[in-house]
């Protein structure tokens, strides 16, 4: 392949990797979840919650700007409630166990429906929940 063409060629690519995502942070693209093969909750939180919410949890997902309520510092948890960190809690908001009116819009995907459209395995859904709430158990801040 000719230098020219190569050069080009990962021109174009870095455009599109510049341009298209501050294009398309504006709008949301709703697609069917596919299902993660690993449970851990870091796995699960990267690839369900951190659009959202960020890699580390912090509320600034590349999709956070898209959203009409700012997606909730998850770091901060335990320090908004007190200094208690409640599992339950906190599994409930992502199962949708429970009508969240402080959460503001209904924006954020109930992802107990959708953990069983990705599994058919009720234990590998649960424990999926339970290692997620793990997680941001053990990203909060002091």
């Amino acid at each position: 392949m000719p230098a020219r063409l190569l050069h080009a060629l990962v021109g174009a690519a870095f455009v599109s990797l510049v341009i298209v995502p501050s294009v398309s942070a504006q709008t949301i693209k709703k697609v069917p979840a596919k299902r993660v093969a690993s449970v851990s909750g870091s796995a699960t939180f990267a690839a369900y919650c951190a659009a959202c919410h960020g890699p580390q949890g912090k509320g600034n997902g590349p999709a956070a700007a898209a959203l009409k309520v700012a997606p909730a510092d998850l770091t901060t948890y335990s320090k908004r409630h007190g200094g208690k960190f409640s599992a339950t809690d906190v599994e409930a908001k992502i199962v949708g166990g429970e009508p969240m009116p402080a959460h503001g819009s209904n924006e954020m995907p109930i992802w107990g429906p959708v953990f069983r459209d990705t599994s058919t395995d009720q234990m590998e859904r649960r424990l999926r929940v339970q290692n997620i709430v793990e997680y941001i158990r053990s990203i909060q801040v002091p």
